[in-house]
């Protein structure tokens, strides 16, 4: 197994925010914080820009990153009851992969 693939330091049931992720990443290739968190942002930088510009973003094993179409519709403001127009938008959408599947069914 790679060294990159082993799981550092994250314990269930707690949230991993980016300065975790980083601090992770940084230990598991024996990196400075700098440079991990240099590479963690051009990582997730690129990834929006290409989701931004209407492209998929496979990676595989741990998902796909794409744009997916929401309709304009009608929905209702719960306070109110009143009526409300929502427009037309694109959002980002990750659907993930097996591997990362498999992971969380065997941990849960």
């Amino acid at each position: 197994m790679p060294r990159h693939a082993k799981q550092r330091n994250f314990k269930r049931k707690n949230t991993v925010n980016k300065a975790t992720l980083i601090d992770v990443v940084a230990k598991s290739l024996d990196l400075s914080k700098s440079v991990a968190a240099d590479a963690v942002n051009a990582t997730l930088h690129s990834i929006v820009e290409a989701v931004a510009n209407g492209d998929t973003v496979n990676l595989v094993g741990f998902g796909s990153f794409k744009p997916a179409s929401r309709a304009a519709r009608e929905a209702r403001n719960p306070a109110t009851g009143e009526t409300v127009k929502v427009p037309a938008t694109v959002t980002p959408r990750f659907s993930a992969g097996k591997s990362f599947k498999e992971a969380v069914a065997i941990r849960n």
